[in-house]
């Protein structure tokens, strides 16, 4: 729980000690607009930005029955966000496995020789690394 949550913290952290600096300096206006560039930094890379996640076994129960995709993904992996970004709304349909949060999670890398390569996408049983966004909100669509 503690690394999930690591990078913001850092971000908030760091970008309040300079928005600090700056007003001690009498800066207040970049002083502001770097607080608001790291309050957005953070924010992008916390496990808020990505639907709610579940555990493994679950999503690939829920997976079989309704046929949508399974996502592994980890905060901070620019690659998970690029695709949650790029779905949009349909991000929420697909089903979410948070690897960090979930010891099953981390099954993915049998999927990825031995590696825990995010985000990893489980359609009908095969797995695919890193894939097109176009090509996940397809595998949505046909899902729903």
């Amino acid at each position: 729980m503690t690394r999930v949550w690591l990078p913001p913290i850092l971000f908030l952290l760091c970008g309040t000690g300079l928005a600090v600096g700056l007003l001690m300096e009498k800066d207040p206006g970049t002083a502001v607009a770097l607080l608001l560039l790291f309050v957005l930094l953070a924010g992008v890379n916390s496990p808020l930005v990505f639907p709610r996640s579940i555990d493994a076994e679950e999503a690939r129960r829920r997976s079989a029955v309704d046929g949508r995709p399974v996502v592994f993904w980890r905060p901070g992996c620019a690659y998970c966000l690029r695709l949650r970004l790029r779905l949009g709304r349909r991000a929420r349909r697909a089903h979410w496995v948070d690897i960090w949060r979930d010891p099953e999670g981390a099954a993915v890398r049998a999927a990825n020789d031995g590696n825990e390569t995010v985000p990893t996408v489980v359609v009908a049983g095969r797995s695919h690394v890193n894939p097109d966004p176009a090509w996940v909100r397809e595998q949505l669509s046909r899902s729903a």
